[in-house]
């Protein structure tokens, strides 16, 4: 049996308006509050008392009056960028990366840890976090005391309320404490979540499925999976599962898969996949890299690039096998727009998107089709880091909810609250 529901209160309900709220403000500053009344869906009343907590918290300041149409001017609020800072960590399979932000979201700072092949084990993985964090905090000068938290992006099926990575296939993790673990080693509130909820949320924010109510972002990287976003919110499922879309079956009797599976979309479509499609395609290829996935998929869109027949025909075979499964996603979920986002969609680029479009066309049902885009991901920087560090922003504002609602008692929190969760 699956997990029950979790009913929510009328505090979380108060935390995720505040949330909307300030997502609306950080897009739109300045904005007014009748704005944010009419985007937000909330009554005006709503947003003013949502709007004077987040000035009390020091996230938004005052910045001025509009004039309206027959009526008092308008006063407008915009986000206060020093406020605070945010931190979001990609932790992938071969690499660490760390952003850190204002609380507009502007990248103030950058720090990157390789992980090598079999480097896994989670005191390992800990160590390239941690090192990271550090080093980004170090280089944007930034005291502790003003950092409001940091999100970690863990691939594999987490779960938010106990920092715990359930399964992370890649990996052979099983019910691994790595919040805890990562709490002994960093002094700030800790959030964590998976990629496919913070691209999700980084495209619901600043990417291609801002103004969207249905969207589907395809993670494409090591691992492979689909973060939905449904009635205009992420949707995350019953236990946080949502998306797997990577370990659904794609080939009957098909390669053998982490998970347990064989022929999942992740075995032919995820970097693995390509390498044993490049294997397939020239077993001897000068292009292919052993052991480094990283360098093997750049070196085949540097082919693709140049018209290299081999590094081609890889591309067409993956997004022959990407085009069938992102088909299924159109014809199960009618969105408005599916993104292919993370660094393998990010390496081959308009190549692979044009050779997915084509694919998919061959396999989606004409109405639903007609009705989506497919695209990549706009966003500049990573969108794991900025989609982790909303993580950590909307933490923030809860753990915001257990004092008085001033700047000085959230900072009290986040020193008292290493390893608060929302």
């Amino acid at each position: 049996m699956g997990a029950p529901p979790v009913k929510r209160t009328s505090r979380d309900i108060r935390t995720a308006n505040r949330y909307e709220v300030l997502r609306q403000i950080i897009a739109e500053s300045p904005t007014s509050r009748q704005e944010l009344a009419a985007a937000t869906g909330l009554s005006l009343a709503t947003v003013a008392t949502l709007v004077g907590e987040l000035l009390g918290l020091g996230m938004v300041v005052e910045v001025g009056f509009e004039d309206s149409a027959g009526g008092r001017p308008r006063g407008l609020v915009a986000v206060d960028a020093s406020g605070g800072v945010l931190i979001g960590v990609d932790l992938a399979e071969t690499y660490v990366r760390v952003e850190l932000f204002d609380l507009a979201l502007n990248v103030l700072a950058r720090a990157g840890e390789e992980m090598r092949p079999g480097e896994n084990r989670p005191e390992q993985v800990v160590g390239r976090v941690a090192s990271a964090v550090g080093s980004v905090v170090e280089r944007a000068g930034t005291g502790s005391a003003r950092v409001l938290g940091a999100g970690v992006s863990v691939p594999g099926q987490v779960d938010r309320a106990t920092g715990v990575s359930e399964y992370a296939p890649n990996w052979d993790w099983h019910d691994v404490p790595l919040l805890d673990l990562l709490a002994e080693r960093i002094p700030h509130p800790l959030y964590l979540d998976n990629p496919l909820r913070a691209c999700a949320v980084a495209e619901l924010w600043f990417g291609a499925a801002r103004g969207r109510g249905d969207a589907v972002v395809v993670n494409l990287g090591t691992g492979v999976g689909a973060g939905l976003v449904l009635g205009g919110g992420v949707h995350r499922g019953v236990s946080n599962s949502a998306g797997e879309w990577g370990h659904t079956t794609l080939v009957l009797d098909g390669r053998p898969c982490h998970c347990g599976n064989h022929g999942c979309v992740e075995t032919y479509t995820g970097a693995p996949g390509i390498m044993l499609n490049l294997r397939e395609v020239s077993p001897h290829s000068p292009l292919l890299r052993p052991d480094d996935q990283t360098a093997t998929v750049g070196a085949l869109a540097r082919g693709v690039a140049s018209g290299d027949p081999v590094a081609v025909k890889v591309l067409e075979d993956t997004a022959r096998y990407l085009g069938a499964g992102i088909a299924d996603l159109i014809n199960l979920l009618n969105p408005e727009v599916v993104v292919l986002s993370s660094w393998v969609a990010a390496a081959f680029g308009e190549p692979l998107l044009d050779a997915v479009r084509e694919a998919v066309t061959r396999h989606a049902l004409r109405r639903p089709l007609a009705a989506t885009r497919i695209v990549l991901s706009p966003i500049p920087t990573d969108p794991v880091c900025l989609g982790a560090a909303t993580f950590a922003l909307e933490g923030a504002l809860k753990a915001a909810r257990k004092g008085n609602g001033t700047r000085a008692d959230t900072a009290t929190q986040a020193r008292g609250s290493g390893t608060d969760k929302p």
